[in-house]
């Protein structure tokens, strides 16, 4: 792979993150949202998943942040809450008849001025395959950059595209199983019953290095700024 960053390097890059308001909508066990934290950020993370927000709060506090249970299509934010809306790897989650809503919330808890920043995982890399067999993203992470291009029906004006190679590490197939689970439980059953094939898939794919098992991951931002 060439040109390869990390995610929080790539946003660094492009906003200065320090005395925003910012709601990380989909934020997972929290790993961003306590990186722009320490970046002098105010972050919100907004969580369907119970699990999640569990892992997520488990962790020390890096500051003030905060994790609120509810859906990207139905923020329980106030109108122009927020400086920055982000949606990390989260937008292809949402249903697609509902992901032209959820771009519609983030305009709507955005401020006037203020960046709604959606990086989306490209369907290609090691990565990718490795994940394909227990859930093939191909059509929904298309559903969901044909949203991003209608975004200027939304009030919203593209400032940036940006496509960047990135890595990620899993400390063995144990630790890649029990994240993939506690995204969505229901991947559970699917481990059940392939998990000799998925094994075999991580080991072959998989790079080892100091810090893990490497994964490679295109990825692609798009950077939008409220009218």
């Amino acid at each position: 792979m060439t040109n390869v960053r990390s995610n929080e390097s790539v946003l660094c890059e492009v906003l200065e993150l320090k005395g925003l308001r910012i709601v990380d909508i989909g934020s997972g066990a929290g790993e961003l949202v306590r990186y722009m934290t320490r970046q002098g950020a105010s972050v919100t993370g907004l969580e369907c998943g119970a699990l999640q927000l569990e892992k997520a709060r488990s962790y020390p506090s890096a500051g003030d942040e905060i994790y609120v249970e509810g859906f990207g299509q139905e923020m329980p934010f106030d109108d122009a809450t927020y400086d920055l809306v982000i949606f990390f790897n989260s937008l292809h989650h949402v249903p697609v008849e509902h992901m032209a809503g959820a771009l519609g919330e983030a305009v709507r808890v955005v401020r006037p001025g203020g960046m709604v920043y959606v990086a989306e995982p490209i369907a290609a890399g090691s990565g990718f395959e490795l994940h394909a067999p227990i859930d093939d993203e191909t059509s929904v992470r298309s559903a969901a950059y044909g949203v991003i291009r209608g975004a200027a029906g939304h009030g919203l004006i593209e400032v940036r595209e940006i496509f960047y190679d990135t890595t990620y590490h899993h400390e063995n197939f144990a630790a890649f199983k029990e994240e993939m689970i506690r995204i969505e439980p229901r991947r559970r059953v699917l481990f059940e019953a392939n998990e000799a094939e998925l094994t075999r898939a991580f080991d072959r794919l998989g790079v080892p290095e100091e810090m893990g098992i490497r994964f490679d991951q295109p990825m692609r931002v798009n950077v939008l700024e409220k009218a």
